[in-house]
């Protein structure tokens, strides 16, 4: 009886053992896989070390920076996804002005006799402002004419 007890513990401990054995993933399955859900971003690269999958690189906006975190903790395996990437600056276009300096300057010298309009430059347009009577707006509107400077918007409160 103690042969049969011994030898059903011993029996009962090996399928535990080998139910609780189940195939450990490696890293270097783990790598390839990553490397495969990474490779939809070329500026991005990652490393599985212990399960942990570190990423880095750039990406071009933070909502495909969570979908490749997320697509990194589904794999099976991957216990924690080390974000090392940053997301790329947007380009700042510098725009010009499309107003020359020199009519600028033209019209603030025309308008020195009217104290209360200054010409400006208001996305990229010449613009003028101020408070003005209404025949200083016409002999505004005449002397900026006669100059031929381009498109001016005229911008000002006539009372």
């Amino acid at each position: 009886m103690k042969k049969t007890m011994a030898m059903a513990a011993l029996a009962l401990a090996v399928s535990f053992g080998s139910i609780s054995c189940k195939k450990k993933v490696t890293d270097a399955e783990l790598q390839t896989q990553a490397t495969t859900v990474v490779t939809s971003n070329p500026n991005a690269t990652v490393e599985v070390k212990d399960g942990t999958a570190h990423l880095s690189g750039t990406f071009a906006d933070q909502a495909s920076k969570d979908q490749m975190i997320a697509s990194l903790k589904a794999i099976p395996g991957v216990k924690d996804v080390m974000d090392m990437s940053t997301i790329e600056a947007p380009m700042v276009v510098e725009t010009t002005s499309a107003v020359d300096p020199a009519n600028v300057q033209k019209v603030t010298d025309a308008l020195k006799d009217f104290p209360s309009a200054k010409a400006e430059v208001i996305n990229g347009e010449l613009t003028i402002t101020g408070n003005v009577s209404p025949e200083q707006a016409r002999k505004i509107k005449m002397s900026v004419d006669a100059m031929q400077v381009g498109k001016v918007n005229y911008n000002y409160t006539v009372k």
